[in-house]
């Protein structure tokens, strides 16, 4: 009888073990709709889950302007991916449509427009930098790190991966040597599709869902439904992929934060199709 209570004690408690330690995967839906007569809406999303990166989104409506003071010992990218407006810098204006990056570098100071009637929407990352990241900051190319770093997403270098489908449109958004130890592009396919399942140990990633995204995410056993509009933290080291059914789309922005420059070799599995990769 003593065994038996024994057993049932172990059992249970290597149950309570195993859902509690079962892996989930972060998400957190953006708030697309202002309240009447708010102009300006913001929010830090999935807080503390990667060291040293913050992601906040920001919604400003009508004709609003915000002034962005940007802190020494950060760098920080700014992800449009609704509305229109322009970005003032330097006395340089930029405009901006949905789906643009935009990267201050040097400048401390922008000034973000909205257009007339129009609310705009864009996730602001900020990435503390570490007293190695300053050291290779300055190997970097130079118009790299002190020129504004300004384009639209289709407007950017495609590449293909052995994990994904011929039918599978692939961009680096953001290559790496611009801001140490990170790197993003997008991820775009009409369903059905599927992106094969993978590990990388050695980087930080959160995808952010564009328009139309409505795609199921697995990491291990977890699984969660990703649409649009959302961002989602893969956890780290998990096994995970990406699944999209018949008559729906396929579209996010995948963002790496590499551990450590050694890292980034992780990206020369994006095949440009050039014989030398200038940024890896």
């Amino acid at each position: 009888m003593k065994l038996k209570l024994t057993f049932f004690i172990f059992a249970t408690i290597l149950l309570s073990f195993t859902v509690a330690s079962a892996q989930e995967i972060p998400i957190e839906h953006l708030n697309m709709k202002l309240q009447p007569n708010q102009q300006e809406y913001s929010k830090t999303i999935l807080k503390n889950e990667i060291p040293g990166i913050k992601a906040e989104h920001i919604a400003l409506t009508g004709k609003f302007v915000n002034e962005d003071q940007l802190k020494e010992g950060f760098k920080y990218i700014y992800l449009f991916v609704k509305g229109n407006g322009t970005v003032v810098a330097n006395k340089e204006s930029y405009d901006i449509v949905p789906e643009t990056i935009f990267l201050p570098n040097s400048i401390q100071k922008i000034s973000i427009n909205v257009a007339k009637n129009d609310t705009l929407h864009f996730l602001k990352i900020s990435s503390e930098l570490t007293e190695q990241d300053k050291l290779d900051l300055k190997e970097f190319p130079e118009e790299n790190t002190q020129n504004v770093y300004y384009t639209k997403f289709e407007d950017t270098e495609p590449y293909t991966e052995p994990i994904k489908s011929p039918n599978t449109i692939s961009r680096t958004i953001l290559p790496n040597k611009y801001i140490p130890r990170i790197a993003m592009g997008t991820v775009q396919a009409p369903g059905p599709d599927h992106v094969g399942a993978h590990e990388h140990g050695m980087l930080e990633q959160l995808f952010l869902g564009l328009t139309d995204n409505n795609v199921v995410v697995h990491a291990d056993e977890a699984q969660v439904d990703f649409p649009e509009y959302s961002v989602l933290h893969i956890p780290l080291g998990s096994s995970h992929s990406v699944d999209v059914t018949d008559g729906d789309e396929m579209y996010y922005v995948w963002m790496d934060f590499f551990r450590d420059k050694k890292g980034e070799e992780w990206l020369k599995t994006h095949n440009t199709g050039k014989k030398e990769k200038k940024d890896y």
